[in-house]
C-alpha cells in the first residue's frame, strides 16, 4: 500500500480477533516507528510492549480511570504498546534551558504524538488495527511496568487484528482547515 493510501485508510480500531500478534510483527511495528522524525534527532520513544494475558487484565481493569470501553478495548486486544518518552531531552539545551521558551518541553509531546501515529501507520500497513487511548491512568501504567524515573507515559495503543472494517468518519474539506496566503 502506498502512502497515501495508508494514511486515508488507517482508522481507529477497538475491536479485535482472538489472534495473536507474532513477535516478529510487533519487532516489525517498532522497527518502523524508530524512523519517526523527532526533535533534533533525540528519539526519545520508546515502547513498552504487553501481550502477556494477565497483565492486559489487571491494566484494563485498574488503570482505565473507570472508561469501561477503554477497558474492554484493552481486554480483548491482541498486544498493548505503552508508549513513553524520556523526558528533558526534546526541546531542552545541554545547561537545561528550553529552546524554544513559547513551546517549553512540549516537543516531548509532540514526538510522541509523531512516533504514536508513525506506529500505527506501520501496523496498518501489516494488516493490524490500533487505536491510540488517552483515557488511561499514565502513572498506574508507569508503576505497573516499572518504567524509569526519566519516562513519562505518553500513549496506550492497544493492537491486534481487525474483527470488523471501521467505517470512515466524516472528514472536514481543505477549505475548512486550510488557510492560505
Amino acid at each position: 500500500m502506498d502512502a497515501m493510501e495508508c494514511i486515508k485508510t488507517r482508522r481507529s480500531v477497538r475491536h479485535f480477533t482472538d489472534r495473536e500478534l507474532t513477535r516478529e510483527t510487533l519487532d516489525e511495528i517498532v522497527s518502523a516507528a524508530s524512523y519517526a522524525p523527532s526533535w533534533k534527532n533525540s528519539q526519545t520513544a520508546r515502547w513498552n510492549i504487553i501481550t502477556d494475558k494477565e497483565l492486559l487484565k489487571n491494566i484494563s481493569e485498574t488503570a482505565v480511570m473507570s472508561f469501561s470501553k477503554n477497558g474492554a478495548t484493552i481486554a480483548e486486544c491482541a498486544a498493548l504498546a505503552v508508549e513513553s518518552t524520556v523526558t528533558g531531552i526534546a526541546g531542552f539545551e545541554p545547561d537545561g534551558s528550553y529552546t524554544t521558551p513559547a513551546m517549553g518541553d512540549r516537543w516531548e509531546m509532540y514526538d510522541a504524538g509523531i512516533a504514536a501515529q508513525t506506529f500505527c501507520l506501520a501496523a496498518h500497513t501489516m494488516g493490524v488495527g490500533s487505536v491510540i487511548m488517552g483515557i488511561v491512568d499514565f502513572d498506574r501504567l508507569h508503576s505497573l511496568l516499572g518504567l524509569p524515573e526519566n519516562e513519562k507515559v505518553s500513549a496506550a495503543i492497544a493492537l491486534g487484528y481487525y474483527s470488523y472494517e471501521p467505517k470512515m468518519p466524516p472528514r472536514r474539506s481543505p477549505g475548512e482547515i486550510a488557510r492560505f496566503f
